[in-house]
């Protein structure tokens, strides 16, 4: 069972390796890999694609917005990815230019809603994520129910932010920044202007852009990820120096090895910490900051949970290498425990990753409820194994190690899994028991034995006489009151029975030991006392066979013939023949 939990526990650690390779590798390539996502594409999400079901149609279509303005998330989403892609024109159809003179929409439209996006993209607070998902906006931020913040100036003054509002338009409740922000944009930008760096940069890493982010910001992120991973290695190198001497000197069951599980997790979410907060100072885009931290709380998700995993595994290897009956115990319920774990660490994880990305979680849990059922209709034995393996685990019958008898089958218990038991048999075979099956049979564990019956019948032979019968049951009674690992009852040593070819004596006592083995050695040494105290007083022991008995007398005649006649001549023999 060791080498099972061990070879488990090398493979984990190689995937959490493997693991933590691609999310170093991903965080360099996803700054390329995002100039292949567009925003149509994210807005197409929704949760019915994400369940795998379609979404309920009904007869009459309600009106939708083609520019997807109901909500003010998704109003500002699709705003940056229409100036991502240059297309400023249908970026103004986003601001409520009512304030700007008709004649000068067509020209002022776009170059505002260019400004706008420069503000946003310079701002490092700002955060799509942070803008209310619901057609209604948000309802505690102390404005009227039409209006939302969307972004707020370093100045602090409440008349330079810049807000949204619900409006009617064309018979839709739409989302656009209000007539009142609008004006102010061209000020604002003129303020938040380049900064001193870009002004001492080439012109060509400023003006070139890649998702409206210029190409100096790209190179900065690209280099601050690799000078990251080699300061993370560095530090954990060093935490290994510090903290294995101290772990070997005060609990020598913490190995080196599994402090060096704990140091890949630890350097992927220190080295996210210190990313997220030099994007103060090197700024990206808003489309691509979005982008930025939708991949960084996948990445900090997983490097906790791999962290939890692995702080599991410490505390698991610890209880297990505990003895007797806690150390049984550990190797019966920490395996099923185990498996149990991570999968709700995964399940959690992958929660956390999907409301961080924006989607209901509530939804898609009632979703799941709803096919959870269905599921559980065509899964019945799958499930009934699994509460199986819940009541051996609480009830513990049974435990990993232990010797029993299940049914007309003997044998050791192996592994106690999520649906199947396994069991070795005396003759090295391997039985696998569904838990509905094995948790309903009548279970004959030896293994919790407190001590062991010893409990023989001598069969004396039928011609023993009283006083050897005596004898012997005396030098018995003798025989086990000098052993000290024999407990007597009240009346160790008994004559049961007088048979047809034996005398019975009946033997009723314990050996103080729970090892069968140890029960083998003691049961061996006794019934070799017993025969030298037959031996010696000339008792033999009776074997079930019938003796036949015939005796003649010595002054017996012949038998009589029977045709013979007094005064009859005997009869002649007949000549032979010629």
């Amino acid at each position: 069972m060791k080498k099972i939990v061990l070879s488990f526990s090398i493979k984990f650690l190689n995937f959490c390796d493997w693991l933590h390779a691609l999310t170093w590798a991903a965080l360099p390539l996803v700054l390329i890999g995002a100039l292949l996502l567009s925003p149509s594409v994210l807005s197409a999400q929704s949760l019915s694609g994400l369940l795998g079901t379609p979404a309920p149609t009904s007869t009459k279509q309600a009106p939708v917005d083609p520019l997807n303005r109901t909500t003010p998330r998704s109003a500002i989403f699709n705003f940056l990815g229409a100036c991502h892609a240059e297309r400023y024109r249908l970026a103004a159809r986003y601001l409520d230019l009512s304030k700007i003179p008709a004649d000068q929409r067509y020209q002022l439209g776009p170059e505002l809603a260019k400004q706008l996006a420069d503000v946003l993209d310079r701002d490092p607070r700002f955060e799509v994520d942070l803008l209310s998902d619901s057609p209604e906006g948000a309802l505690n931020d102390g404005l009227a129910p039409d209006l939302d913040p969307l972004v707020k100036l370093t100045t602090g003054d409440d008349s330079s932010a810049l807000l949204l509002q619900r409006i009617q338009q064309q018979g839709l409740e739409v989302w656009l920044v209000s007539n009142d922000s609008v004006p102010r944009i061209a000020d604002i930008d003129a303020i938040e202007s380049a900064s001193e760096i870009e002004k001492k940069m080439p012109s060509v890493l400023v003006k070139h852009r890649i998702l409206d982010t210029p190409i100096w910001i790209w190179i900065s992120l690209a280099a601050l990820t690799l000078l990251l991973f080699v300061l993370s290695r560095m530090l954990s190198i060093l935490f290994l120096a510090i903290f294995a001497p101290l772990a070997d000197r005060f609990d020598k069951s913490l190995k080196t090895y599994r402090l060096e599980s704990l140091t890949d997790p630890l350097r992927l979410l220190i080295s996210l910490a210190v990313f997220r907060a030099a994007m103060e100072f090197v700024t990206p885009s808003a489309l691509l900051r979005d982008y930025l931290l939708k991949l960084m709380a996948f990445l900090a998700t997983l490097g906790v949970a791999a962290l939890a995993m692995r702080m599991i595994d410490i505390a698991s290897t610890h209880i297990q290498g505990r003895s007797g009956t806690e150390r049984a115990l550990a190797y019966s319920v920490f395996p099923l425990g185990l498996r149990i774990v991570r999968i709700g660490v995964f399940l959690i994880a992958g929660l956390v990753i999907l409301a961080s990305w924006g989607y209901n979680t509530n939804a898609i849990l009632a979703g799941l409820g709803v096919g959870g059922l269905a599921v559980a209709l065509a899964a019945q034995k799958t499930i009934e194994n699994l509460f199986g393996a819940v009541a051996l685990i609480s009830d513990r019958p049974v435990l990993v190690g232990d010797f029993c008898q299940f049914g007309t089958l003997t044998g050791t218990v192996e592994d106690i899994g999520l649906r199947s038991t396994r069991v070795r048999t005396n003759d090295r075979t391997m039985v696998t028991i569904p838990n509905s099956s094995f948790s309903t049979m009548t279970i004959e564990n030896f293994s919790r034995r407190d001590r062991m019956w010893f409990h023989p019948t001598l069969r004396l032979r039928r011609d023993t006489t009283p006083e050897k019968v005596e004898e012997m049951m005396d030098t018995t009674l003798a025989i086990l009151r000098d052993h000290p690992q024999v407990q007597l009852a009240e009346v160790p040593v008994r004559f049961t029975k007088i048979t047809d070819y034996s005398l019975d004596l009946e033997i009723f006592a314990y050996v103080d030991t729970p090892n069968f083995d140890e029960y083998l050695k003691v049961q061996t040494a006794l019934l070799l006392k017993l025969l030298e105290a037959g031996q010696r007083h000339g008792v033999g022991f009776a074997i079930p066979v019938a003796e036949s008995i015939t005796i003649n007398p010595p002054d017996a005649s012949p038998p009589a013939r029977s045709d013979f006649r007094p005064g009859a001549e005997p009869q002649s023999e007949p000549p032979p023949l010629d």
